[in-house]
C-alpha cells in the first residue's frame, strides 16, 4: 500500500468515526466531493493546503491525519 492510499484510508476512517458524508466533509472543508473521494481511494496527490483544509473539517490536528499503521 502506497502513501496515498494509506492517507485516503486515514481520511475515511476518521470520517466514518465522526458519522460525517464525504458531502457533509466537501462543504466544511470546503473540498470538491469528488476530490475527496478520489483522496480516499488513494487516487490523489494531496496539497497542504488540502491537507489542512481536511484536518479542520475532520476537527483534528494534522498529525493526526499521517498516524496509521506501517
Amino acid at each position: 500500500m502506497n502513501i496515498k492510499e494509506k492517507f485516503g484510508q486515514k481520511i475515511k476512517s476518521l470520517r466514518e468515526q465522526k458519522g460525517i458524508s464525504i458531502e457533509h466533509l466537501a462543504n466544511i472543508s470546503n473540498v470538491d466531493r469528488n476530490y475527496i473521494s478520489d483522496i480516499e481511494k488513494g487516487k490523489r496527490n494531496v496539497s497542504i493546503t488540502i491537507i489542512e483544509k481536511l484536518s479542520k473539517g475532520l476537527e483534528v490536528k494534522v498529525q493526526e491525519l499521517f498516524n496509521y499503521e506501517e
